[in-house]
């Protein structure tokens, strides 16, 4: 890699990512990925007992653009907002071409009647990345929820 990656940049990316999802703007939400990605949600359980399956997993960004466009024409869901709240990263690794990060969340949900609940807390690890233009993009996006108890009305990303 020709530069260092920087807690600020790391922190840009972080709240970037989480805007665009708080904001409903999911048509711009693949773009935060590299065309060769990972993103999977799963839980702090199956990450202990190294269960590979995530309650979601797509592998490119074509398959986000798809989850996109399912949530968007296909799925039925009762209509919501999330609040991310995203701690500072902590690198904690190296990778070929990047850096592995983790940084700890919490996610509220607000749903059409106002309610606003506790819908997940837990931390992203990801592999970080640039592009051909050199922007920071995950390579990696992994969702470890702390809980195993997930409700069935995870249809936004996280």
């Amino acid at each position: 890699m020709s530069t260092e990656i920087t807690y600020e940049q790391l922190n840009v990316l972080n709240a970037s990512y989480a805007k665009c999802i708080d904001e409903d703007r999911l048509e711009s939400w693949p773009e935060f990925f590299l065309d060769d990605c990972l993103y999977k949600i799963t839980t702090a359980e199956n990450v202990q007992q190294g269960m590979a399956a995530g309650l979601v997993y797509a592998d490119s960004k074509r398959m986000l653009q798809d989850r996109v466009t399912a949530l968007r024409e296909a799925n039925i869901y009762e209509r919501h907002w999330y609040r991310h709240i995203v701690s500072m990263p902590t690198i904690i690794g190296r990778a070929p071409g990047g850096l592995w990060v983790e940084s700890p969340f919490l996610l509220a949900r607000i749903t059409r009647g106002g309610k606003t609940d506790l819908f997940a807390t837990g931390k992203y690890v990801d592999r970080i990345a640039t592009d051909a233009g050199g922007n920071l993009k995950f390579a990696e996006r992994i969702v470890v929820c702390d809980s195993g108890s997930i409700d069935t009305l995870l249809a936004i990303p996280i």
